[in-house]
């Protein structure tokens, strides 16, 4: 199918894990597109699609240029810097105000004003706004990459934490893209996605030593995993020089596995891309230890 025959989707975080594999599996089906990064020249380059930037979510007359043209917004999350509400706030209503239509929102399961891990309270904030803003828009709650525990490794590919026995049902980044560009591409002035929360997850739910283990034998490197308490793990993160935002984070993100609260195995990839969820085994990346954010 032609570009043609496709509205122009606006993309954001391509130079990440996830937001440049959404681009990548729109490029292929000829959608063009607008990539918006902070850093215009570590923006990929693709066909049908136009880089634009340097744009901040924060900076709104960035943003309306670089939105300039889009009828969906593709908004991947920023960093939870304390501002993500205001930040992902500002980045939509500059889209609406240059023609965006829609925003399909890629957030986290679990989101929820009491949600044990940090982040996902910061994600049901933008859920709200969204809710009450107006714009059509679908809202997808991604569930723990499989890639974290990986990079959460140290250098002796050890994974410590708070975890207990909790489960997770582990997603990978290229299931993520996959429905989310199904979504996309169900275009015209209404779709069955419109206002939908969309729980995106992985196959099965693991603890995270099965976890670990099958990172182990997937990339066959002796990763392992070692439970921690609450009270170690804080040591641990303040000793290596932490702030309270990383430790907390980080501290909670095991809790939400261990409380079981991310824990739920849902058909959404299945159901709406046609073809199961990726067993984490077969993942196809993993990232180096010690480059989780």
């Amino acid at each position: 199918m032609s570009q043609q025959a496709h509205s122009t989707v606006a993309v954001t975080g391509v130079t990440g894990a996830l937001g440049s594999r959404i681009a990548a599996s729109l490029a292929e089906r000829g959608v063009p597109q607008l990539l918006v990064g902070r850093d215009p020249d570590r923006i990929p380059e693709l066909p049908g699609a136009q880089r634009r930037g340097p744009a901040e979510y924060a900076d709104a007359s960035a943003m309306r240029t670089a939105l300039a043209g889009a009828s969906t917004l593709v908004l991947v999350s920023g960093r939870p810097r304390g501002r993500r509400l205001e930040e992902h706030a500002t980045a939509v209503e500059a889209g609406r105000a240059v023609g965006v239509e829609r925003v399909l929102y890629v957030s986290l399961i679990g989101a929820a004003p009491t949600a044990t891990y940090r982040n996902a309270r910061d994600h049901w904030l933008t859920e709200r706004f969204l809710a009450g803003s107006g714009v059509r828009h679908t809202i997808f709650r991604a569930g723990i990459y499989a890639s974290t525990p990986a990079a959460l490794a140290d250098e002796d590919l050890l994974v410590s934490g708070p975890g207990g026995n909790g489960r997770a049902a582990f997603v990978t980044h290229d299931d993520i893209a996959d429905v989310i560009t199904a979504v996309a591409l169900d275009e015209g002035p209404r779709s069955e996605h419109d206002g939908a929360t969309l729980e995106v997850t992985g196959p099965e739910a693991l603890t995270l030593e099965e976890m670990v283990s099958r990172i182990a034998t997937a990339t066959g490197r002796p990763y392992r995993y070692v439970p921690e308490s609450v009270e170690e793990a804080f040591a641990r993160r303040w000793r290596q020089g932490a702030d309270g935002v990383r430790i907390e984070s980080w501290i909670s993100w095991y809790q939400a596995i261990a409380n079981g609260d991310v824990s739920a195995v849902t058909d959404v990839v299945q159901r709406i891309t046609g073809s199961p969820a990726t067993p984490v085994e077969r993942a196809g990346w993993w990232p180096e230890p010690k480059t989780a954010g």
